[in-house]
């Protein structure tokens, strides 16, 4: 690899990548420019203030100072740079693959500063694409608008960052890998060296062929959600089983090297901007080149069936008239993303039943009410969405949850029932004030030898 110093980078896109992403390659001494259309998170970008929910941002908006620039001129900030990393929404279209109506667009006016800009400048697609794009649409596009040849007049690369929201920084600083498809050798040195510079965990780099990095990206979350889904599938199996405990029969398999203990905690189904997205693409694409997809619909239709299992279990505990608390609308902790969340999607399957449901999340209120209308009621906070109920439903295990415990659930009268979803919670710690039903966990053997004597003398 030929070293290549990247001094000035932009960013285009200050959503809940580009915003800390920004601020992290600023903060490592980069000198950059953070491009938007919204003037809103231009300015407060501008303040250093994070225009977006994300667990130390501020921090490193801090950090970052004046090397952090924000405008909503695109062409000036490719003028000023070595590197443009573009962080563009690549909505999911219908036949499941993703759309490049709002990154054509933006390549278009990176075009325009290409064929008056000197120098040589790399143009980094970190946006999620179908297999295919970047070499195909994304690079006639460029050549197109800047009459320059792509590999020889500039570079182009394909790197998907592998983070999470909640965790976005760390993931960022400290990745597993650094995956980048390359037009040619000069266009990869420049990102690998910047990576290099920035990352912290010194992680392995892997450059390839555009082809080859958009499906690994893919692929990877398809895997994930593969797996997630299996342990899905097993507490619904050890639920039944008397003595069963999915958190013993998960971890025996992580220990296995050929396994792997990461995303194997049995619980809910897996929500989010990019799980179910990656998974159907990825199926979206071997369909359209002939080729198998049955894994990847199958993952997809099981974790759309988790939802209907779950509203089947609170019905069996829930009272005539009663009310059923969901804890938990963003779908995962410390996000308020709730796009694809249980929480959300259990919430509005049982109002739709007519069901009488409240429900409350630390971050995501604002957004489950755009979501949700006025089909349930909102807690302002967790002692009163848990008074109000009868069933609680713990979906997301934010850690303000702990805080429940027999002396918030002890009641006069019936007892309430938890269903916890994630085992986030002893046992001793909330009977006998109320029933704790924990998914994955079977019944204990005398329970279970009573209630199969009770359904044959029925």
């Amino acid at each position: 690899m030929t070293e290549v110093q990247t001094q000035r980078v932009a960013v285009v896109g200050l959503g809940k990548l580009g915003s800390p992403i920004a601020a992290c390659l600023a903060a490592k001494g980069l000198e950059v420019f953070g491009v938007d259309s919204d003037p809103a998170k231009v300015e407060a970008i501008n303040r250093l203030e994070a225009p977006i929910y994300e667990p130390g941002l501020s921090e490193m908006l801090s950090a970052a100072g004046p090397r952090l620039l924000a405008t909503l001129d695109l062409q000036a900030a490719v003028l000023a740079t070595d590197v443009s990393l573009l962080i563009v929404p690549t909505p999911s279209d219908e036949t499941g693959g993703f759309s490049l109506r709002f990154l054509l667009p933006a390549l278009r006016t990176i075009g325009a500063a290409l064929r008056e800009k000197e120098g040589f400048h790399t143009v980094v697609i970190t946006s999620t694409v179908m297999p295919g794009a970047t070499g195909g649409p994304i690079k006639a596009m460029l050549e197109q608008v800047s009459g320059r040849r792509c590999g020889v007049d500039f570079g182009l690369c394909y790197s998907p960052e592998f983070v999470a929201l909640g965790s976005v920084i760390k993931d960022f600083l400290n990745p597993d890998m650094v995956l980048i498809g390359q037009s040619d050798e000069r266009a990869g040195d420049a990102l690998e060296s910047m990576s290099k510079r920035v990352c912290e965990s010194k992680p392995k780099v892997i450059r390839t062929t555009f082809a080859n990095a958009e499906i690994a990206k893919l692929a990877v979350n398809t895997f994930v959600t593969t797996k997630i889904t299996f342990a899905n599938m097993l507490a619904g199996v050890c639920q039944r089983v008397p003595g069963a405990d999915v958190d013993a029969v998960t971890s025996a398999l992580g220990l296995d090297s050929r396994i792997g203990a990461k995303y194997l905690k049995g619980a809910v189904a897996y929500g989010g901007p990019c799980f179910p997205r990656d998974n159907r693409a990825l199926a979206s694409l071997a369909r359209s080149v002939g080729a198998d997809a049955q894994l990847a619909e199958a993952t997809d239709r099981a974790n759309r069936a988790q939802t209907r299992r779950l509203v089947d279990l609170v019905n069996e505990s829930l009272p005539t008239e009663g009310v059923v608390a969901v804890l938990g609308l963003a779908y995962k902790p410390m996000t308020d993303v709730i796009e694809q969340s249980q929480g959300l999607l259990l919430a509005q399957a049982l109002a739709d039943q007519d069901a009488s449901v409240i429900v409350y999340d630390p971050a995501a209120m604002d957004g489950a009410r755009l979501a949700l209308g006025t089909s349930v009621r909102y807690a302002a906070g967790l002692s009163e969405c848990v008074s109000a109920a009868d069933v609680l439903v713990v979906v997301t295990p934010w850690k303000e949850f702990a805080a429940i415990d027999g002396a918030m659930l002890a009641r006069a009268g019936r007892p309430r029932t938890v269903i916890d979803c994630w085992r986030f919670f002893d046992a001793s710690k909330i009977e006998p004030a109320a029933r704790h039903i924990a998914v994955g966990v079977g019944p204990d053997e005398a329970t279970a030898l009573a209630e199969s004597r009770d359904r044959r003398v029925a």
